[in-house]
Formats: structure tokens, C-alpha cells, sequence
């Protein structure tokens, strides 16, 4: 994706990157949008400050990026039916992505595992996941976004995460993929 400028239309709420602090930035702030995964935008500020806004917001950024988040939302609200599967909890993690890091968050290795059990109504599922960072400030943000992919996985009425940090996070726990795609390989 090549680096766009893009002006705000409105202001919006965002998370700076990686402390993980909310600010607000004001309707006509000048941003370079760095990248748009999984329904949320990463841009750059005029200080070079990073920050994610939530797809939700993606008016602020203008109709294109409004209908690249809704199309996102769309295709999540078409997740498929049927009976619980622990395959479909790890292909909807897929799409949770790092904001600094172009990549899914499974390719990236911060996923250590996902379990399942059942509970009224359906499945709970517990997820143990890191940080490539423990200080990083955007964790609660993942942690969040995790536990609302879970959540939209037929069956699964209870969705828990747990941030591990034993074993630490190394770039070896990435998949080729991801080392490909971020030119370690």
C-alpha cells in the first residue's frame, strides 16, 4: 500500500502507537495512512507519531476508506453458520493485525494456543496470546479486538484472553509467510 496523505473530516478518537494512550485529533489534522488491516487504519501524524483509528471512524478518512471498512465489517457479519469448529476461531484471529507490523497476528506468532470448552449455550474458548513488546501500550487494544473475533464465531458464547509472556516472543515464532511478506527471508 503506498503511503497516502489524507486530511480529516471530522475529529476522531484514536490510540497512539505503541503507548496505547487515547487522543483526540481534531477535524483537519493532516495524516499519512500507513496501513488498513483488518478493518482498522494505522496512519502517521505530522509529528511522526503513529496512531490507530478505529474502522468505525473510517469516515473521518474519506468514503474510500469508509467503504473499505465497511466491506471489512461485511465480510465479518458473513462469517459462516453452523456448528462450532476451533478451526474457525483461528481463521477469524487471521484477521486481527499488529498496527505497527503488516501482518495477522497468527503469522506473526503471538498466538501460543486456543482452547475450547463447552458452556451453556455454546463454547467458551480461552486464548493465550503475547506481545512482540511486554511494555507495548497497545496489548488492551488486541487483547480486545482478539476477544471480539472470537465472540463472532458461531457458537462461541464466551470468549477469554489471557496475555502470556512465558515464552517470550522471538521473530523465529513467525511464519514464513509473514517473514516473507516483511522481507526477513
Amino acid at each position: 500500500m503506498a503511503r497516502e496523505p489524507v486530511t480529516l473530516l471530522r475529529a476522531v478518537q484514536a490510540v497512539l502507537i505503541p503507548q496505547g494512550e487515547a487522543v483526540q485529533l481534531p477535524e483537519g489534522a493532516w495524516l499519512v495512512l500507513q496501513q488498513s488491516l483488518g478493518g482498522s487504519f494505522t496512519v502517521m501524524n505530522d509529528r511522526g507519531q503513529l496512531l490507530r483509528i478505529d474502522g468505525a471512524d473510517a469516515d473521518a478518512l474519506g468514503e474510500k476508506h469508509a467503504a473499505e471498512a465497511r466491506a471489512a465489517a461485511e465480510a465479518r457479519a458473513a462469517a459462516p453458520e453452523g456448528p462450532f469448529d476451533e478451526q474457525q476461531v483461528w481463521r477469524a484471529l487471521q484477521d486481527v493485525y499488529d498496527p505497527e507490523i503488516p501482518a495477522s497476528i497468527v503469522e506473526l506468532g503471538l498466538i501460543y494456543s486456543v482452547a475450547s470448552g463447552p458452556v451453556e449455550g455454546g463454547h467458551r474458548v480461552l486464548v493465550h496470546m503475547t506481545l512482540t513488546a511486554p511494555g507495548c501500550g497497545v496489548g488492551p487494544v488486541l487483547v480486545d479486538d482478539v476477544r471480539r473475533k472470537c465472540l463472532s464465531v458461531p457458537g462461541v458464547k464466551q470468549a477469554d484472553v489471557e496475555l502470556v509472556f512465558d515464552p517470550p516472543w522471538d521473530p523465529s515464532r513467525m511464519s514464513e509467510a509473514a517473514r516473507l511478506q516483511l522481507g526477513m527471508l
